[in-house]
This record gives C-alpha cells, sequence and structure tokens, in this order.
C-alpha cells in the first residue's frame, strides 16, 4: 500500500541491458511494473529508431487481428476473454505466429470473396425471377412473338411519327426490362420522356415484399418495369438512362416458352447456389470459431511486444552497439524486485551475462507515486484532478478521505436521503466483482468507480441527518421533547408569579392562533434533546429563524477549523524539506493571524453559547457588532459578551495630541530604521526588494484569503437550507395530499403520488441535489483547504506496466 501521507521517495537508475536479453528483462519488468523510462532519444524522430522495423511488425498484426475481429464480431461468434492475461511472445514464436496470422487472413479474405459473390449472384437471380413473374402480366403475347403494333394504343397526338411510318422505316420494336429504387421512379419517367422524345411506353408495378440490394446489402422497395421502345438509337438512349439511375437490367423473353426455360434455369440455379452459400458460410464460421479461441491471447501479445519495443526505442546503445542503456525513475522500496525482474529476464533469455543496474544522483525532481487500492483511489483522483502533488509534499488525500463526505453531509444532511445513497452504494461494493459493471456505460461507470465515496457520504449524510433531526422533512422524535408545554398554563405556578411571566389561559389558548413557549418559565424546558435538534422545531413557526443561526455559525466554525489544519499540514512540509524560517516567518503568522481574529470568534459563539442562558437571553449583545468593533475601537462603551471585551484605557493619561505626536514619532521613526536597513540589503547577493514585495503580495493575499475563504464555508448553511426546504416542498405537493384526501378513494390515488414522490426524490434531491453538494465540496477542498498547504505542480508516476493496456478488445482499439 505504501505512504499515503507523502509520496514514495524515488531514485533515478541506469539499467544495462544486454542486446540479447533486452527483451526479456523489458517483459519482466513489464509485468512488474515497477519503472518509469525516460526517453534518452529526443532528438531522434520516431522513423530513425533502432526498433521501427519491430514496431511496423507489431502494427501488421494488429491491423490482421483487426480483421478477425471484425470478422468474427460481423459473423455473431462469442469472443472469451480469459481471465489471466498471457506474457509477451517470446522472439522465436513471433515469425511462426506472424506467418500464421497473415495464412489465416488470405483464407478468409478469399472464403469471405467467394461468399459475397456467390451471395450476389443469389439475388440477382432471385430479382431476375421477381422480373419475370410480374412482367408476365404487362403484355399478351403469341407463342411465337412478333411485332404488332396494335398491341399498343395509337398515339394520335404524335405529328412526327406513327407506327405506319415505324413500319415502313423498317424499325423494330425492342424492349428493356429491370427493377429500380422506388425513391428514382418518378424523375426516371420524366428523363425518359425528355430524351426519348415520348416515343417509349413505360410500365410499372411494384414488389410485393422489399429486397436486398446485391450492392450495398440494403434492403429496400423496387418497382418493376418494362420499357417498349423503336429502334436502335432510342434503345441506346434508354439503356444509358437505366444506367445513370443504377437500374438493375435483366433480359426480357421473346416468346413464353422462352421465359419458362429461362424461370426453370432459375430456380435450379438459385437451390444450386442456396446450398452452396450453405456450406461456403459453415466452412467460413468454422474457421472463425478457431480463431476466435485464440485471438483474445494473440491481441494481448501483440500488444505487450509493442509496448516492450516502444520502450526499447527511448534506450540508447553504447559505444559497441552489444548494450542497451536505460534510465528509469523507481522507488527506492521496489530496488530489490527491479534486480530480481532484470535476473528473470537474463535467465529466461539464457544469457551468459545476466543485465544489471545501478543508481546514479540526480537533481532533477522525480515524478510523484502515491500508491492507492480500490478504497483509496477514488479520494486520490479527487485531488489528483486539482493536480498532481510535487514530490514528496504532504498529500491532502489522506485526510480528504474523512473530511469530504463530512462536508458533503453537511450540505446534504436527511437521514431518509442518506440512508438511500447508502443502500445504493452499498449495492456497488457488494457486487463490486460483477462483470456487467465493468462494462457499464459511462454514467454508470462514474458511480461504480466512485462507490466507495458514495458510501462514505451517505453515511456521513445518515449522521448529519440525525444532528439536524431531519427525514424526508419530517423530524423523528425517539427521546421525546424536552420542551413541556402544560407548564406554560397559568394554573401550574403560584398567583405571584403571574405577573413576573406571560402565562396561557383558555381565552389565550382560544384566540391566538400563534402560541409561544417561554423557556424562562420554570417546568418549560427541561434541558436540551439527548441528539441533534429537537423535534418540537419542526412544528415552530421560528423553525428557519433558529435553524440558519444555528447552521450558519456551525458552518464558519467548521470551515475556520478546516483551514486552520491545512496551515498547520504546511508546516510538515516545512520541515521535510528543511526550510525551518518558513515555519517561523511564514507559518506561525498565518496561525497566528487566523487564531487571533477568527479563533476568537469561535471563542465568542461558544462563549456566548454557554454563558447566556434562557433568562438572559434578551439582553445578549449580536456576535456580528462586537467582532466589527474589534477593528473599528468604537469611542462609545459598548455592552460586550465579557467585562473588558471592548473600549481601551491610556495608561498614561496624557493629551490626546501628546499621544498622537508619539505616534507619529514612532511611526516616523520606525520608518527611518526600515529604509536603513533595506540600504543595508541592498549590497547583498540576492534582491531583498523582490523578496520582500513578494511576501507582501503573500501576506495580503493570505488576509483577504482568509475573509473571502471563511465566508465561503457559509456554502454548507447555504445548500443545508435549500436541500431542507425542497425536501419541505416535495412532501408538502405531493405526500402531504396524497395522505389527506378522502379514504374511499384514498388508497387509489396514493400509490400514484408515492412512486411520482420516489421519482422525484431520486431525481431531484438525490442526483440534482447530491451533485451540487458534491462540487461545492470539491471546491471546499481544493480552494479554501488545499491552498493553505497544497502546491500540485508535480507530474505523475506512470510505470512501465502491462496492467495498464486495455485489457478489451474492439475494432477501435486496433485500428
Amino acid at each position: 500500500m505504501g505512504s499515503l501521507f507523502r509520496s514514495e521517495s524515488m531514485c533515478l537508475a541506469q539499467l544495462f541491458l544486454q542486446a540479447g536479453t533486452a527483451y526479456e528483462c523489458l517483459s519482466a519488468l513489464g509485468e512488474r511494473g515497477l519503472v518509469q523510462f525516460r526517453d534518452l532519444n529526443q532528438s531522434v524522430s520516431s522513423f530513425q529508431r533502432k526498433f521501427v522495423g519491430e514496431m511496423k511488425r507489431c502494427e501488421e498484426l494488429e491491423r490482421i487481428l483487426a480483421y478477425l475481429v471484425q470478422e468474427i464480431n460481423k459473423a455473431d461468434i462469442p469472443l472469451p476473454e480469459g481471465e489471466t492475461s498471457p506474457p509477451a511472445p517470446p522472439l522465436k514464436q513471433v515469425l511462426e505466429m506472424q506467418e500464421q496470422l497473415q495464412k489465416l487472413e488470405v483464407e478468409l479474405r478469399e472464403v469471405t470473396k467467394n461468399k459475397e459473390k456467390l451471395r450476389k449472384n443469389l439475388l440477382e437471380l432471385i430479382e431476375y425471377t421477381h422480373m419475370l413473374r410480374v412482367t408476365k402480366t404487362f403484355v399478351k403475347r403469341n407463342v411465337e412473338f412478333e411485332p404488332t403494333y396494335e398491341e399498343f394504343p395509337p398515339l394520335e397526338n404524335d405529328s412526327l411519327l406513327d407506327y405506319s411510318c415505324m413500319q415502313r422505316l423498317g424499325a423494330k420494336l425492342g424492349f428493356v426490362s429491370g427493377l429500380i429504387n422506388q425513391g428514382k421512379v418518378e424523375a426516371f419517367e420524366k428523363m425518359l420522356w425528355r430524351v426519348c422524345k415520348g416515343y417509349t411506353i413505360v410500365t410499372y408495378a411494384e414488389l410485393d415484399e422489399p429486397l436486398e440490394d446485391p450492392e450495398t446489402g440494403e434492403v429496400i422497395k423496387w418497382y418493376v418495369f418494362l420499357i417498349s421502345f423503336w429502334g436502335e438509337q432510342i434503345g441506346y438512349k434508354v439503356k444509358k438512362i437505366c444506367d445513370c439511375y443504377h437500374c438493375h437490367i435483366y433480359p426480357y423473353p421473346n416468346t413464353a416458352e422462352e421465359r419458362k426455360e429461362i424461370q426453370e434455369g432459375l430456380n435450379t440455379r438459385i437451390q444450386d447456389l442456396y446450398t452452396v452459400l450453405h456450406k461456403t458460410e459453415d466452412y467460413l464460421r468454422q474457421v472463425l470459431c478457431k480463431a476466435a479461441e485464440s485471438v483474445y491471447s494473440r491481441v494481448i501479445q501483440v500488444r505487450k511486444m509493442k509496448a516492450i519495443y516502444h520502450m526499447l526505442n527511448m534506450c540508447s546503445f553504447d559505444v559497441t552497439n552489444k548494450c542497451l542503456i536505460a534510465e528509469v525513475w523507481c522507488p527506492e522500496a521496489d530496488l530489490q524486485e527491479l534486480r530480481r525482474a532484470l535476473e528473470d529476464g537474463s535467465r529466461e533469455s539464457g544469457a551468459t551475462i545476466p543485465s544489471f543496474m545501478n543508481t546514479i544522483p540526480t537533481k532533477e525532481t522525480p515524478p510523484t507515486l502515491i500508491r492507492t487500492n480500490k478504497f483509496t483511489e477514488g479520494f486520490q483522483n479527487i485531488v489528483d484532478a486539482y493536480g498532481v502533488g510535487s514530490y514528496r509534499e504532504v498529500n491532502p488525500a489522506l485526510f480528504t478521505i474523512i473530511t469530504f463526505p463530512f462536508l458533503f453531509a453537511v450540505m446534504f444532511g436527511d437521514f431518509g436521503h442518506g440512508f438511500v445513497m447508502f443502500l445504493f452504494a452499498l449495492l456497488l461494493v457488494l457486487n463490486e466483482n460483477h462483470p456487467r459493471l465493468n462494462q457499464s456505460q459511462e454514467i454508470m461507470r462514474m458511480f461504480f468507480d466512485g462507490r466507495y465515496i458514495l458510501l462514505l457520504m451517505g453515511l456521513f449524510s445518515v449522521y448529519t441527518g440525525l444532528i439536524y433531526n431531519d427525514c424526508f422533512s419530517k423530524s423523528v422524535n425517539i427521546f421525546g421533547s424536552g420542551w413541556n408545554v402544560s407548564a406554560m398554563y397559568s394554573s401550574s405556578h403560584a398567583t405571584k408569579e403571574h405577573k413576573k411571566m406571560v402565562l396561557w389561559n383558555d381565552s389565550v389558548v382560544r384566540h391566538n392562533k400563534v402560541l409561544q413557549l417561554d423557556p424562562s418559565v420554570p417546568g418549560v424546558f427541561q434541558g436540551p434533546y439527548p441528539f441533534g435538534i429537537d423535534p418540537i422545531w419542526n412544528l415552530a413557526t421560528n423553525r428557519l429563524t433558529f435553524l440558519n443561526s444555528f447552521k450558519m455559525k456551525m458552518s464558519v466554525i467548521l470551515g475556520i477549523i478546516h483551514m486552520t489544519f491545512g496551515v498547520t499540514l504546511g508546516i510538515f512540509n516545512h520541515l521535510h524539506f528543511r526550510k525551518k524560517f518558513n515555519i517561523y516567518l511564514v507559518s506561525i503568522p498565518e496561525l497566528l493571524f487566523m487564531l487571533c481574529i477568527f479563533g476568537y470568534l469561535i471563542f465568542m459563539i461558544v462563549y456566548k453559547w454557554l454563558v447566556y442562558s434562557a433568562e438572559t437571553s434578551r439582553v445578549a449583545p449580536s456576535i456580528l457588532i462586537e467582532f466589527i468593533n474589534m477593528f473599528l475601537f468604537p469611542a462609545s462603551e459598548t455592552i460586550g459578551l465579557y467585562p473588558g471585551q471592548s473600549g481601551y484605557t491610556l495608561v498614561r493619561k496624557d493629551s490626546e495630541e501628546e499621544v498622537s505626536l508619539l505616534g507619529s514619532q514612532d511611526i516616523e521613526e520606525g520608518h527611518n530604521q526600515m529604509e536603513d536597513g533595506c540600504r543595508e540589503v541592498t549590497n547583498e547577493e540576492f534582491n531583498f526588494g523582490e523578496i520582500l514585495m513578494t511576501q507582501v503580495i503573500h501576506s495580503i493575499e493570505y488576509c483577504l484569503g482568509c475573509i473571502s475563504n471563511t465566508a465561503s464555508y457559509l456554502r454548507l448553511w447555504a445548500l443545508s437550507l435549500a436541500h431542507a426546504q425542497l425536501s419541505d416542498v416535495l412532501w408538502a405537493m405531493l405526500m402531504r395530499v396524497g395522505l389527506r384526501v378522502d379514504t374511499t378513494y384514498g388508497v387509489l390515488l396514493l400509490l400514484p403520488v408515492i412512486a411520482f414522490f420516489v421519482i422525484l426524490t431520486v431525481f431531484i434531491l438525490l442526483i440534482m441535489e447530491g451533485l451540487s453538494a458534491f462540487l461545492h465540496a470539491i471546491r471546499l477542498h481544493w480552494v479554501e483547504f488545499q491552498n493553505k498547504f497544497y502546491t500540485g505542480a508535480g507530474t505523475k508516476f506512470v510505470p512501465f506496466s502491462f496492467s495498464l493496456l486495455p485489457s478489451k478488445f474492439h475494432n477501435n482499439d486496433l485500428a
């Protein structure tokens, strides 16, 4: 697992790989995923590197495998995926594997080509049979056909030609028959009329069933046509037009006997083609089934081989060209495993001289490696989305595991909604090994990857929901309310106490719509609710006023604690990087500023809660006014939370003029001292003015940032209020209406109301409100918390590991 508090210690290592063992050594390294390679050939183009020929061979194998996968998917043959990943193929088997795949590709392409040709011939013959069947009804002829022009209606309006004229000129009647796409019929007919001057007769009939196009394979509606024309010149034009409109032309029989012979011959050929086509498809399926058994292992092996040669292209050769030199970043904890991997690779290759490694000193900044597991990975991804941590600085993900779901729950505090979210995440966690969840779509995949984040968010929301005593906008009375209504009646108290307290009687109860409980009356308030908010506040008219005050102060307290903790974590960074002067000059002043101003604000909030009771609540001063007066120094005396809080006294009772002159003299002296110090420092090597200006800007930015960041934590109160009000509105608009309906029809109406309530709860309150609270929690961590100590300017450690290669194989992955 490694350390989650700080990234792993890294070192730069130099690998000396023998030319004959380099492939096997990198294969062993890829299986373990220990090192990140540095490119030592950055000035060399990809086409000029040593192993470019091997890379081309891998790409050729990937092309063949992509073709195989495409044909297997087209045949609806399942692709078995092995549970274990096969190792990279030995160099001795690469040529054999290439020959087998090339031979298989040639065979498949030949069989597929023959199959497509047979299928095209079959479709053409089927079209021909349909054409003969339909055109049989177009023209009635004798047994031996001779053109008799009486079969066609006379063209009375033809002033240029008539049948007798055509007969005298020796023109011969001809026919063109075939099929045309349904959408081209109208344009086809217009074109014939314009080009042939009307000396054609076109007859159409729509086929009853759509047929597959032999060229495209698309199933479309067809029209059968028969065109009668005179003369070879017009026939030539007709055939040209048919070609332009992609008509399927078939010979038209001259006699009935010829039609019958053609029909019988077509039926025989169709049967033969069906038989040959089925045998071809069976053979093709057998070949594809056999190829599907090993295609998974072949794809994985080719990917690993290509990755190995890609890494080898990053290595440089020594002077003798017999040894490859590689530079890698490796965690110090994995150095022993790295040596063992090199030994295993050398042993597999049978080399007499083993490959070895040694560490080299460097001043370069190493990449950042933080080892995670399936639980911490989601929280680490949240931090890395802001920026990968600098090398060896404190990692916020360790604390984000608790603070992130907690701040989310403060905004999403509802026992019912949190429990639903917890159950959903629990189902994902319990079924995390289910194959469908691993292969789910993008949105579901996001939920699955963040299942442990959702689990903790739901669990913390259950806790804050119990604190708010909020369950689907309703309160739960578990321990009994701490408020007693009967103690407000005048009969419960002595006559002398009636003048001091505002009590109830029968007249007050009958004539007032709103009654007020006074906690200062003895017996009304019997003590705080044991856990969370008292359920009686759900009935109070000033419920929002009370909850707003409570949640707003709670948000400020949580925000200041969160930011103070972030400043404290910065001290650990300074200690690790041996910058102790930053502790005294940066961290401690930041803590003093935070605690003396906003820490004092927390003190006033807690002090007011503890000191002032129900009897003295009316004279309690406003914390906001006291906090403002701390900066304004008002001349008039104020009440204050405690004696001596406001106002000041002079040690020496001098006149105001004397005090002001003394203050200005001190300021001038301090100014002069500062100027003298600046002059002295200007002679040193570094630029003091630049450093001073940088620190001044940083100080101003920090002071202003603390104020704005503290105000930013009020989003905890705002979103909690919005969530509670949306839940209350949803209950009032649906469930309250459904529960108040008459009992006769109430049950019938209640079922769709409950279903609609559940749908709106899931989509609005759980998904939309949950996403809003999630994004605001991310912002509080990125901006308000992490900027106190986290730089996030590092580069992520990306090891050479076969596990990072895609485990699934599709056409787009192999193309």
